[in-house]
């Protein structure tokens, strides 16, 4: 493939979001659909959400110039369902908030038409713990509880400016890589244009005076993108890995590195939850990056940085690992990492009333540095009239 088809997607897909943005902005706060901060919130005023509408006709675009370019693309028509229905259903929810089990019946159906197209078929692990064929039917319940694990991680991390961004970045470059390496073009041209998309979001939501959230319309359409190209990483065939820098067998525990920060740090919040006999879906602010900005006083753009830099250089360690270790030093390296990340958070205090407390006094000395509350001018002395 020519290499200026790579940067006419990842361009074209980084200017028309960047171009929009500003239209959506408009839109939001003319219409008022803004997000009011509570107790639960990182920030403190009014911000427009729905950045995520420019996620989807984004990749609209791309999947239709992708099936121009070439008609063997098959898989361009069986994304555009899933698209539009957790486009819908994501738009719906930033508006008037959807219980959880409405959004994961409507995930559901988003990932089935993935998971019906062939290429996606995952029919072997490849000796990964000894296991290599797998009956259809296996294929179908892992490959749907792998997507809705995925597009509900990613939704999970959405908490702080930049973080969904960055991370998804740091995702869609390896994605893009692994990719490329194994002549997947379509998936290369496509992971381009989401990553040329949220690139161009991330310099709103990080500014000051143009800001927006992506909200859940973008959230789930991201999740699903990287879902979706998960599946395809673990349904490669055995002779597309010989390009690849790590054994054909620890495929699964390297796509598990890429995804570490959101599947770590939803395993983490729905464990509280669950201990402290609440629902897995009950909002708290328990989340890794809370933590970062509660404890460390770190700013929401530092919290993110790290926590994409540990995420890049945790998929480095386990690529190298990969290409020479088997999958018993891989799995142990994996869960000693977990463990002392668990370990770690474990050691601060992150029961709701106390975080509560702190986000309360930070938001009253933040208001006191701004001016809101203004020193009362001092009332003139009486005149002593003799």
């Amino acid at each position: 493939m020519p290499p200026y088809y790579l940067l006419i997607f990842f361009i074209g897909a980084y200017v028309l979001t960047y171009l929009t943005i500003p239209k959506i902005i408009g839109l939001v706060e003319y219409k008022n659909l803004m997000d009011n901060p509570n107790v639960r919130s990182s920030h403190v005023k009014k911000t427009p959400t729905l950045g995520g509408v420019s996620f989807f006709y984004t990749l609209i675009f791309a999947l239709f110039f992708l099936k121009i370019l070439d008609g063997s693309f098959t898989e361009a028509i069986y994304f555009i369902p899933g698209l539009t229905i957790l486009f819908i259903v994501g738009l719906k929810d930033d508006l008037v908030v959807l219980s959880p089990l409405t959004k994961l019946v409507a995930q559901l159906a988003a990932v089935s038409f993935i998971l019906s197209h062939q290429s996606f078929q995952i029919g072997s692990l490849n000796g990964f713990l000894g296991i290599y064929d797998i009956p259809i039917f296996l294929y179908y319940v892992a490959g749907a509880f792998i997507m809705l694990t995925i597009i509900n991680a990613y939704n999970l991390i959405d908490g702080i400016d930049g973080l969904a961004s960055i991370v998804g970045i740091v995702i869609l470059v390896i994605y893009t890589t692994i990719f490329y390496l194994t002549a997947e073009y379509f998936y290369v041209l496509i992971a381009l244009a989401l990553n040329g998309s949220l690139i161009a979001f991330l310099s709103y939501n990080l500014s000051s005076r143009r800001k927006i959230f992506m909200g859940d319309t973008g959230s789930l359409i991201v999740g699903f993108m990287i879902s979706a190209l998960t599946l395809k990483f673990l349904a490669l065939s055995p002779n597309s890995y010989n390009e690849l820098p790590f054994l054909l067998e620890n495929a699964p525990l390297i796509a598990i590195g890429i995804l570490i920060v959101p599947l770590f740090d939803t395993a983490r919040v729905f464990t509280i939850r669950v201990a402290n006999k609440k629902s897995p879906f009950s909002p708290d602010r328990n989340h890794t990056h809370h933590i970062l900005i509660d404890s460390f006083n770190l700013s929401h753009q530092q919290a993110s940085f790290v926590i994409g830099g540990f995420n890049l250089l945790f998929v480095v360690l386990m690529v190298i690992l990969g290409s020479t270790s088997d999958n018993f030093y891989l799995v142990l390296f994996l869960i000693t990492t977990i463990i002392i990340l668990a370990y770690i958070f474990y050691r601060f205090d992150y029961s709701f009333s106390n975080i509560k407390r702190r986000i309360l006094f930070k938001r009253k000395v933040d208001r006191l540095k701004n001016g809101v509350f203004k020193k009362k001018p001092n009332k003139p002395k009486s005149e002593n009239v003799d």
